[in-house]
């Protein structure tokens, strides 16, 4: 398996130094270049062609959610589709993760989870699925269900957020093993970020209960885990 090149648009230079020492760590991934602001960074994706770029928004001369937006022009100008773009926050209000993916960006990951799970992100978005952080999926979900509006955005800007519906092969299983109304019901708190303690207080019933219908569902929805399960229910609409 090939590495996957990754570059690191972030202003702060202990995090930055810590990312790339933290990501450099795990095998098959690859830091292959740095910047501290947005116009470094643009510059750098041109040039450098990553897989994936893990892009900050607090950046201090253009946020990552211009820089994305301007990247995805130079893609659509040039060609040049592959480099995937990880924004890297603190920021989950419903402004800024709705802002990033209207931009362009694949995935949306918040700086106080582990540096574990970052690089599962990094993964699954190499590998062309949105990773949205659990505790965000909520904010997409709401604004899957009412519509962007559309009066306050310039008009070369995305009016609504696009996410795509399930692969043939999910659908299929789906319509052979479709979900049960208490699995829809899991399914939705699991978007919504719950644990299964939560879940299981809020819905009456056992944590081994909710253990059995998790496992059902990643089954069905042929998911690795419960953000993937969350992904796929955001695109396909399952919990709308």
């Amino acid at each position: 398996m090939s590495e996957i090149s990754i570059i690191l648009i972030e202003d702060h230079d202990l995090t930055r130094m810590g990312l790339r020492a933290a990501l450099q760590s795990y095998s098959g991934l690859k830091v292959i270049g740095e910047a501290a602001n947005a116009t470094q960074g643009l510059k750098l994706l041109e040039t450098a062609k990553p897989d994936v770029a893990v892009v900050d928004i607090g950046l201090p001369d253009m946020d990552g959610i211009e820089l994305t937006r301007k990247f995805r022009r130079y893609q659509a100008e040039t060609g040049q589709t592959a480099t995937k773009i990880l924004i890297l926050t603190m920021d989950h209000t419903e402004d800024a993760v709705l802002a990033a993916f209207a931009a362009g960006a694949d995935s949306y990951y918040m700086k106080e989870t582990s540096i574990s799970r970052l690089t599962e992100a990094i993964h699954a978005t190499y590998g062309g699925n949105s990773w949205i952080d659990p505790a965000i999926a909520n904010v997409v979900l709401r604004k899957m269900r009412q519509g962007i509006p559309g009066e306050s955005q310039p008009s070369d800007k995305p009016k609504t957020v696009k996410i795509e519906a399930l692969a043939t092969e999910y659908e299929q299983v789906l319509e052979t093993y479709p979900l049960t109304q208490r699995e829809l019901e899991i399914l939705e708190l699991i978007v919504a970020g719950c644990s299964n303690g939560q879940i299981a207080e809020k819905l009456y019933i056992t944590v081994g209960t909710v253990k059995t219908h998790v496992r059902n569902i990643l089954n069905k929805l042929c998911a690795d885990d419960r953000t993937q399960a969350a992904v796929r229910a955001l695109r396909s609409g399952l919990v709308a």
